[in-house]
């Protein structure tokens, strides 16, 4: 039986390493992963889905606006799909998430979605709000704040370290943009709220 996963977490927990590994098995197995990532988020370079531990995979993309439905439909005629990985999921639109879950009921493949929950400004991403929403089951990759806590927010800072409170929100960035914090360190970076 097909399902739509969905799973979530702050930056820097390891969801790309566990999409990758997931694939993996299916790839061991004798099955075929078809993985999808946003264009948006080259930094692994055009069309590649990359963790920070240094293993990497080509990926199809995708675009705000582009049928995901069609999508694996296109690609189902080449042949078989064991599972659908969608990596930066957080960059879905709510339009596109119906589209996977369309993808799960009428063609029968499952689709496993990894990304943020939330942005830096502790607000839901349109296309995780929907996934929250509609996914059969749901998993925390988790990480942890500096202060040994499961981290759940996340900051975006500066070119010179300084906590941004406003901006839009998406700005693709890793390590020098982001710090995964638990709420309350969250709350003293931001001001509290």
């Amino acid at each position: 039986m097909a399902k739509l996963y969905f799973n979530y977490s702050t930056m820097n927990a390891g969801k790309s390493t566990v999409l990758l590994q997931a694939a993996h098995n299916y790839k061991e197995r004798g099955m075929v992963p078809f993985l999808i990532t946003a264009q948006v988020d080259d930094r692994a370079g055009d069309g590649r889905i990359a963790s920070r531990i240094g293993i990497g995979e080509p990926a199809d993309t995708f675009t705000t606006g582009e049928n995901l439905f069609s999508k694996i439909a296109n690609r189902l005629k080449e042949g078989p799909v064991a599972c659908v990985f969608v990596d930066e999921a957080q960059f879905l639109s709510a339009e596109q998430v119906w589209q996977l879950a369309r993808a799960v009921d009428d063609l029968g493949v499952p689709v496993m979605c990894f990304g943020l929950r939330v942005d830096f400004r502790g607000e839901l991403f349109p296309g995780s709000a929907t996934l929250l929403a509609l996914a059969d089951e749901m998993r925390e990759v988790r990480t942890i704040c500096h202060c040994g806590k499961k981290a759940s927010m996340v900051i975006r800072k500066d070119e010179n370290g300084t906590v941004l409170r406003d901006g839009a929100q998406i700005q693709v960035g890793g390590n020098e943009t982001y710090v995964s914090l638990c709420r309350r360190h969250w709350r003293e970076a931001v001001g509290d709220r």
